[in-house]
């Protein structure tokens, strides 16, 4: 099946939602201010203590709950009240920046006090984050989805521009405390968004609803039985991973190679994020015109070459110059990935593909983050950075073994099956395993060509939720042939029933030109008995 190219069609196309404008308006403002905290807290971390591996944590404590509840705040956004889990978290985590701020402000705050502190508002995030990325791209067609997703990462990387030179000259006018103010007013602005805009609620379903830890089972299922997921989710925490390294050590960088202030730190972010939101402008036109590898192989090329720079510039305006192109390439290849995975996933699994791009993007951040921190401290700032720039090159090997592609429109639809299941009495939800036989009569000399047909549902049906699939030939009957595969729970299979799409169909279609005239393929369910 062919890759979708995604058509160049201008990102303000989107703006005439007003759903859209109202969240990603209330998400910018949001993201200027948890940039603001996340660069006075790690200024302030440097200059408390002096420690790059201290300073590195604070990146950790930000994204490392990206890591750890992702998933799950995917798998809660994909099956309960989105509007209440946003507002939820939203209003912790206005709670837990305004104690910062008044620590900071009466002078209570200390290293273990603001890495802890941060660890809760990066908690609030990794909840909130699934819902309201997939509530944001609900409201716009599907053909506008790049461009959505587009105009989120240049709000996002616009606030990583805005929110750290703000940062910086409140922070040297006023002191952190009233930075951390200012960022707990963010979060209050987006809470008001999202109660006068909620996210649609989702479509009504007979079907039993997924629990926490079985819905985290089928997303990562899903993910390990989609190539084409699997692919971006590799590249993506590879790329955050060795990238992570610029964005950790630039603290240490604007101290102690470049001798900057506050001020000029937050200058430093700001060219990563004019950078990043200048590509933005441009990154739709670029991924039409050179398709998906060659525009991640050029931005992952020109970021490594960026950290080569930094670690031996010493000059102010070189590393600016240097550093807009980081931000560039950044925007330009994680919005290709994050662009590629959703609009590469059916609708049931949205919020948590979301959710493991994030784990896959911000984990790995986050753990980058501190293995370079400390490589700095052990090693040096510039080898660190040289070390970087390596990991970075050596991700282009995984161009190969991990292609890059967009799914087509008939791989992401679900399709509509028919209800008659051909069963005595529908067992408990809860009753299982189940085992799904599926007969097919074949015409002879056909065997072979059968066989390779059907070896292609063996992934969509362990996808959508099978944990065992084999095809069996009767002994009895050389030119029968039985597929059977195995779902945990009655509840289990119904799900794995409505998760079937179009090009589904058509495998199962396709495997009817193989059968003897008038046969017809016969399926028969079997529940373990206890």
């Amino acid at each position: 099946m062919s890759a979708v190219q995604p058509a160049p069609l201008s990102i303000r196309a989107t703006l005439r939602h007003r759903s859209f404008r109202w969240l990603i308006g209330g998400g910018s403002v949001y993201f200027v201010g948890n940039a603001m905290q996340a660069m006075a807290t790690a200024w302030l971390m440097i200059e408390l203590t002096g420690s790059s591996f201290l300073a590195a944590l604070v990146q950790t404590a930000v994204f490392l709950p990206m890591f750890l509840f992702s998933l799950p705040a995917g798998v809660l956004a994909d099956t309960t009240d989105r509007r209440r889990l946003i507002l939820g978290s939203l209003a912790v985590q206005a709670a837990v920046v305004a104690l910062m701020a008044f620590l900071l402000l009466i002078g209570w705050a200390g290293p273990t006090s603001l890495l802890l502190l941060t660890f809760v508002v990066g908690c609030c995030t990794a909840l909130l984050s699934p819902s309201w990325n997939s509530a944001i791209v609900d409201v716009v067609p599907r053909d506008e989805l790049p461009q959505a997703i587009t105009a989120i990462g240049i709000s996002y990387n616009a606030a990583r521009a805005l929110g750290p030179a703000l940062a910086g000259w409140v922070y040297v006018a006023a002191g952190a405390g009233w930075v951390l103010a200012l960022a707990c007013a963010g979060v209050l602005v987006l809470l008001y968004a999202v109660r006068e805009h909620p996210p649609r609620p989702h479509l009504p379903s007979r079907l039993p609803a997924e629990r926490l830890w079985g819905g985290m089972l089928s997303a990562l299922r899903f993910a390990r039985h989609s190539d084409t997921v699997l692919a971006q989710l590799v590249r993506t925490g590879a790329y955050s991973a060795a990238g992570s390294a610029l964005w950790a050590l630039l603290p240490v960088i604007a101290q102690r190679q470049l001798g900057l202030g506050a001020t000029g730190f937050g200058f430093l972010i700001g060219c990563l994020g004019v950078g990043a939101v200048l590509a933005g402008l441009v990154v739709g036109r670029m991924r039409s015109r050179l398709g998906l590898e060659r525009l991640v192989g050029w931005g992952t090329a020109l970021y490594a070459l960026v950290m080569a720079v930094t670690a031996i510039s010493h000059t102010p305006w070189i590393t600016y110059l240097a550093l807009m192109a980081g931000g560039a390439s950044w925007m330009t290849v994680m919005s290709t990935y994050n662009t590629a995975t959703q609009t590469s996933v059916p609708p049931w699994v949205r919020a948590r593909a979301t959710a493991l791009h994030t784990l896959c993007a911000l984990g790995s951040f986050a753990l980058g983050s501190a293995l370079w921190g400390a490589l700095s401290d052990l090693l040096g700032l510039a080898p660190a950075l040289w070390m970087a720039a390596a990991a970075m090159a050596a991700g282009l090997l995984l161009v190969r073994p991990f292609p890059l592609r967009m799914s087509d429109l008939q791989e992401v639809t679900q399709a509509t099956l028919s209800e008659d299941l051909f069963v005595a009495h529908q067992p408990d939800p809860e009753a299982g395993p189940v085992a799904v036989e599926i007969a097919y009569l074949v015409r002879e000399g056909e065997t072979e060509a059968f066989l390779d047909a059907v070896s292609q549902l063996r992934a969509p049906r362990r996808r959508d939720g099978a944990t065992f699939w084999r095809v069996y030939r009767d002994l009895s009957e050389p030119l029968r042939f039985v597929e059977r595969f195995i779902v945990t729970s009655w509840a289990d299979y119904l799900h794995q029933r409505a998760r079937a799409t179009l090009a589904d169909q058509e495998l199962e279609a396709e495997l009817r030109r193989f059968l003897q005239p008038g046969a017809v393929p016969t399926m028969q369910h079997f529940i373990a008995e206890r």
